[in-house]
């Protein structure tokens, strides 16, 4: 079926609601959706364009609904935490921001010039959070049927590739290393970013006092998971006797460097 955008939105937010599949009945939600704390604060007058963090914080609910129906539909046999595992790995914010470049968002934001120069077009976090911003807009535009409709289709290719039990990064990281005979993982928050409802964990994995792997992502779970893969890669590429090393020329964090959880 031909989607039509509305004329009154430039040729890449067009682009963006074409390949969404969504005729906007207010295009404004969609320019909102696209455009950036940067690029509002540059034009705050009182009457410049809203951001787009208040639309981030519904579509964040959105796809969360979406990708956990998902889930417990394909897998009915997947237990609370398996699927909670799932749901980390297919809605974390690489995911996400890939799915923001597939649909045109990096080419349509809207940014000041500061992020402009900075690469914010290139920058995870601000794709992952404009795309979420992009489905609270169609979810208030028409509603949760049709932010499921565009959402659908985008996430169904994924669910089988996110993590399983027998694919959890943290629970192989521990056997590697308890077969190694070191100790048990522990993982370092070294870092919490962004607004209150778009955080950003940055967490590193640390085994007798060395660092193997960092990671990042929308809650812990999901940060402590991608440390673990980092660690894997790390710990498979090398000799079972040589054991881990600390990265080059960085030693491992105390633990008050960060917050320091099992």
């Amino acid at each position: 079926m031909l989607v039509r955008a509305p004329m009154d939105l430039d040729a890449e937010q067009e682009r963006v609601a074409r390949r969404l599949g969504h005729v906007f009945a207010d295009a404004r939600l969609l320019r909102e959706a696209l455009t950036h704390r940067s690029y509002a604060n540059e034009r705050g007058d009182g009457e410049g364009p809203r951001d787009n963090e208040r639309l981030e914080l519904l579509g964040d609910a959105v796809v969360g609904l979406v990708a956990t129906s998902l889930l417990y539909t394909r897998f009915p046999r997947a237990r609370e935490g398996e699927l909670t595992r799932r749901r980390a790995r297919l809605v974390c914010e690489r995911t996400l921001a890939q799915l923001a470049v597939q649909i045109g968002i990096d080419r349509a934001l809207r940014l000041g010039r500061g992020e402009e120069r900075g690469g914010g077009r290139s920058k995870p976090r601000l794709l992952a959070g404009a795309f979420e911003a992009c489905i609270g807009a169609v979810f208030l535009d028409a509603g949760f049927e049709a932010a499921a409709s565009v959402l659908d289709p985008l996430l169904e290719p994924l669910v089988s590739t996110c993590a399983s039990d027998e694919d959890d990064a943290k629970s192989r990281v521990q056997v590697v290393l308890q077969g190694r005979g070191g100790p048990e993982p522990q993982y370092v928050v070294l870092a919490v970013e962004g607004p209150d409802h778009a955080r950003v964990y940055h967490v590193a994995l640390t085994c007798d006092g060395q660092r193997l792997g960092e990671g990042r992502g929308r809650s812990k779970a999901a940060a402590e998971q991608e440390a673990a893969a980092r660690a894997l890669e790390r710990l498979l590429g090398s000799s079972p006797a040589d054991g881990p090393s600390t990265d080059r020329g960085e030693s491992a964090p105390s633990a008050t460097d960060g917050e320091l959880t099992r």
